[in-house]
């Protein structure tokens, strides 16, 4: 190799590592799997690192009011990003909703969850597993799910709350509740259920979930977090998210 090729090669990747930057992003519990799959890509593609913090969107919130420097919010809903844009946390002009999340009632026992949610009305289970509706969104979307069925008050003393999504998987996965409401993301991939049985609710059961990202006071001038926007709106990044469940 001659001497000048050499030189602009250690040129070139001293400059991309100069330009490359880190960006701090909260995403939502339900997120998991296709978020870490982006930021590997994203981290690939670009230069930039994607540094990841999950939990549920009501608790994001409160960090974030409380000042933690998170730069990109990636919320389980659409109220929690405008609600930070009316209160001066956010750049109004970077929310944009990046995908729309299903719920699905899910055991890890084959057999056990009809294509119908049948299961439901049946009883034969002592636990429910579900977010915490004050906190998740999909939470929410559960309860609404069971008081349009008729269901609420009758299994309420069945409710296994978990603090976010993630945890209300946890508890059905593990079988410390036969039945849980999980995001699709978790139990499907390329359109396929990967273990147990489920039934994916029907998305006029609910109010859709709309799963908006937010430009937060901290991440405004980084060139890593406008990048991270504006990846994901890309369609490598698109394409993961749909293989996890999400409509767009």
């Amino acid at each position: 190799m001659k001497p000048w090729v050499a030189l602009l090669g250690l040129l070139w990747a001293g400059s991309t590592s100069l330009q490359a930057a880190e960006v701090s992003v909260a995403v939502a519990a339900n997120f998991i799997a296709p978020m870490q799959k982006i930021a590997a890509e994203f981290e690939r593609d670009t230069g930039h690192r994607a540094v990841l913090s999950f939990g549920s969107t009501g608790k994001f919130y409160v960090q974030i009011k409380n000042g933690a420097p998170f730069q990109v919010l990636l919320s389980a809903d659409d109220e929690t990003p405008a609600r930070l844009v009316r209160e001066g946390a956010g750049v109004a002009a970077s929310r944009y909703t990046y995908a729309i999340g299903r719920l699905v009632l899910w055991s890890r026992d084959e057999g056990r969850v009809d294509t119908q949610g049948a299961v439901l009305k049946g009883g034969a289970f002592q636990r429910l597993a579900l977010a915490d509706p004050k906190l998740a969104p999909y939470g929410a979307a559960a309860v609404e799910v069971l008081n349009g069925l008729g269901l609420a008050a009758t299994l309420a003393p069945k409710f296994v709350m978990g603090q976010n999504i993630a945890q209300a998987f946890q508890f059905a996965a593990t079988g410390n509740a036969e039945l849980g409401f999980v995001a699709m993301s978790q139990v499907f991939a390329e359109g396929r259920l990967t273990r147990g049985s489920a039934w994916v609710v029907p998305a006029a059961l609910h109010a859709p979930i709309r799963q908006d990202a937010l430009l937060l006071n901290p991440g405004q001038g980084s060139a890593a977090a406008t990048a991270l926007l504006n990846y994901l709106r890309g369609e490598k990044a698109r394409g993961i998210i749909r293989a996890f469940g999400y409509d767009l």
